[in-house]
Formats: structure tokens, sequence, C-alpha cells
């Protein structure tokens, strides 16, 4: 039979490993926590950034492109032969 100071010393090594767990596990968890976000913000940045790199390629392509075409038919500067080249790169 254990001696009362045994068991009064294996509860409380006992008692002080769960607690020890459970305060270690809510301080990695804070930082898995911490980190999560930290990537989420990042990741979204990326987005943005290549969506803005886009965006600016977009819109200097509609400018060069499309700008240079004049589908107008009364407009004096008007070439059929350019709207229907544009249309077979289009198709």
């Amino acid at each position: 039979m254990a001696t009362p100071t045994v068991n009064v010393v294996r509860w409380t090594a006992l008692i002080t490993g769960i607690t020890y767990g459970l305060l270690h596990q809510s301080t990695l968890q804070a930082k898995y926590d911490e980190q999560k976000v930290k990537s989420h913000a990042s990741h979204r940045a990326h987005l943005i950034e290549e969506a803005r790199k886009a965006y600016a390629a977009k819109v200097k392509a509609d400018k060069a492109g499309p700008s240079s075409l004049i589908t107008d038919i009364e407009d004096p500067k008007f070439d059929l032969e350019k709207v229907i080249e544009s249309w077979t790169k289009d198709s």
C-alpha cells in the first residue's frame, strides 16, 4: 500500500500535468490562430495584387485595341475592312 504522502505526490503530479497540458494547448492554439490570420491576410493581399495587375493589363489592352477601331459608319475615318478584320480576329 502507498503511504498518504506518496498519494498526495501522485495526485499533485497528475493535476499539475493536466493543468500544464491545458495551458500549453491553449498557447499553441493561440499561436496557430494568429499564424492562420496572418497567412489569410497575406494570401488575400496577394490575390488583390494579382487582380490589380490583371485589371491594369486589361485596361491597357482595351485602350490599345478597340479605341483605334472606328465603328461609326457616319465617321469619315470609318474603315469597313478594319471592322471586318477585327470581327474575324474575335471569332
